[in-house]
């Protein structure tokens, strides 16, 4: 099993899909749902910021395995938001991080 990063670029019309609730919730679900996804949140460019992307931290055997969890979340609109996958590796292997 392989770690994966992602990272997201938005557009600035991805801040009007993020103001949907109910795509909000939907969002939220598919994310519980789904343990493979270890980690993920939304970035700005400083704290009072407007959110500009996300990264996205992912347990899986193939970068298409990545692909497929990306595309399949209701928050993934493609014309407003782009990626970028990495395989990534912890530095400190013996060191549980609690965020």
């Amino acid at each position: 099993m392989a770690r994966w990063v992602v990272i997201f670029k938005d557009t600035l019309q991805m801040l009007d899909v993020r103001k949907d609730q109910v795509l909000r919730d939907a969002h939220v679900a598919y994310a519980r749902a789904h343990p493979e996804l270890l980690i993920g949140g939304g970035l700005k460019p400083n704290p009072d910021g407007e959110f500009c992307g996300a990264l996205w931290v992912v347990e899986a055997e193939r970068e298409s395995d990545v692909v497929d969890l990306v595309t399949n979340d209701p928050f993934y609109v493609a014309e407003h938001r782009s990626m970028e996958i990495f395989t990534w590796g912890k530095l400190l292997e013996d060191q549980t991080a609690i965020l």
